[in-house]
C-alpha cells in the first residue's frame, strides 16, 4: 500500500497522519508533546510511527516532519525553534538512526503552507503566503505548489522581524525568545496577545475568552482585539509590499476569529503601497491539521 507519513511536532501536541497520494487518511493520532525533553520527544515520535505502520500493516513510502524551527545549513542541527529543547540537536539524523529510515524535516509553517497550497484554501492561486498565528508566529511561501526555500532556511520567517510602524498603543519593549525585542511574534502570537491584555487589565483570561468578551460588548476586550487586528495589518502590509502574494492563508488558533476577515482588508489599505488591495485573506481549509498534512506532502 502506497502512503506517506506526516508528523506535526508542536509545542503542546504531536500529531501523525498517514496519507495516500489521493489524500485518503489511513491513520491519525495525537499525543501530548513531552515538555522540554528532547529524548522523550524522540521516543514519542518513534512510537507514533511504529503505531501507524503496525496499524496499516505496511511501511510508509516516506516520512516528513514539521517542526517549530529549521535545520541549520552550517551545522545540521536544529535552530530557531520556540520548542527550545530541540535546538542544537540533529533531529533528522537521530530519528533516521532510530527508525532506520530517511526523514524529511521542514518548518511547521512551511508544511502548513504546502498543504493549503496543494489542496486547501490556496489551491487556486499561484503564489501563497501561509501564516501561523498560534503559540508562535510563522510563515511560509509556496509558488506553483512548491515551497520556496533559501540558503539560510528561514524563508517566510516574518514573525522575527520587528513590528512595523510601532507606536505607544502597541506596548513596546517586549522581549522575544530569539534575543531581540518587539518581534512580530511577541504581538501576534497567542501568548503575546493574552499577556498584553492580561497585564493591562489585571486578568487571567485565555485568547478565546477575550474574543468572546469582545463579542458581548466588553469595551476593554474590544479595544485589545481591535489593536490586534491593527497590528496584524501592519505586519502583513510589509509582506504584501515585498512579496505581493496572490493569496494569504491564515492558520493557528487566532485565525478562527471571524472579525479578522471582516476588518483586516480595510486596515491593510492604510499601509500597503498600492491604490487598491486585491489580496484575499482566507482561513485555512484544514485548520490545525494543515501542518501534519503538509509534512506528509514533503
Amino acid at each position: 500500500m502506497d502512503y506517506c507519513i506526516g508528523i506535526d511536532l508542536g509545542g503542546t501536541k504531536i500529531e501523525i497522519i498517514a496519507l495516500t497520494p489521493s489524500s485518503d487518511v489511513l491513520f491519525r493520532y495525537r499525543v501530548p508533546t513531552p515538555q522540554g525533553n528532547y529524548q522523550a520527544t524522540l521516543d514519542a515520535i518513534c512510537s507514533l510511527i511504529e503505531r501507524a505502520e503496525s496499524n496499516i500493516k505496511h511501511s510508509a513510502r516516506s516520512i516528513g516532519i514539521g517542526i517549530p524551527g529549521a535545520i541549520s545549513q552550517e551545522t545540521g542541527l536544529i535552530k530557531n525553534a520556540n520548542s527550545t529543547c530541540l535546538i542544537g540537536h540533529p533531529l533528522d539524523k537521530d530519528l533516521s538512526e532510530r527508525l532506520q529510515k530517511p526523514i524529511q524535516i521542514a518548518n511547521d509553517a512551511d508544511c502548513f503552507t504546502l498543504s493549503e497550497a496543494i489542496d486547501g484554501s490556496g489551491k487556486d492561486y499561484k503564489s501563497v503566503f501561509g501564516v501561523i498565528l498560534g503559540t508562535g508566529v510563522g510563515g511560509g511561501i509556496a509558488i506553483n505548489k512548491q515551497l520556496l526555500s533559501g540558503p539560510n532556511s528561514i524563508c517566510g520567517e516574518w514573525g522575527h522581524n520587528p513590528l512595523p510602524r510601532l507606536d505607544a498603543s502597541d506596548g513596546n519593549g517586549r522581549d522575544c525568545y530569539c534575543g531581540k525585542q518587539d518581534c512580530i511574534e511577541t504581538f501576534l502570537s497567542g501568548p503575546g496577545f493574552t499577556n498584553h491584555y492580561n497585564d493591562s487589565t489585571f486578568s487571567h483570561l485565555d485568547t478565546e475568552s477575550i474574543w468572546e468578551l469582545a463579542i458581548t460588548g466588553d469595551m476593554s476586550a474590544i479595544k485589545y482585539c481591535d489593536l490586534y487586528i491593527e497590528q496584524l495589518a501592519k505586519a502583513l502590509s510589509s509582506v504584501i509590499n515585498i512579496l505581493d502574494p496572490e493569496v494569504i492563508v491564515l492558520g493557528g488558533g487566532l485565525s478562527n476569529q471571524s472579525d479578522i476577515y471582516q476588518k483586516l482588508p480595510e486596515r491593510l489599505a492604510q499601509y500597503v503601497f498600492s491604490d487598491s488591495i486585491n489580496t484575499p485573506i482566507l482561513k485555512a481549509q484544514f485548520g490545525d491539521s494543515s501542518g501534519v498534512r503538509g509534512a506528509a506532502w514533503l
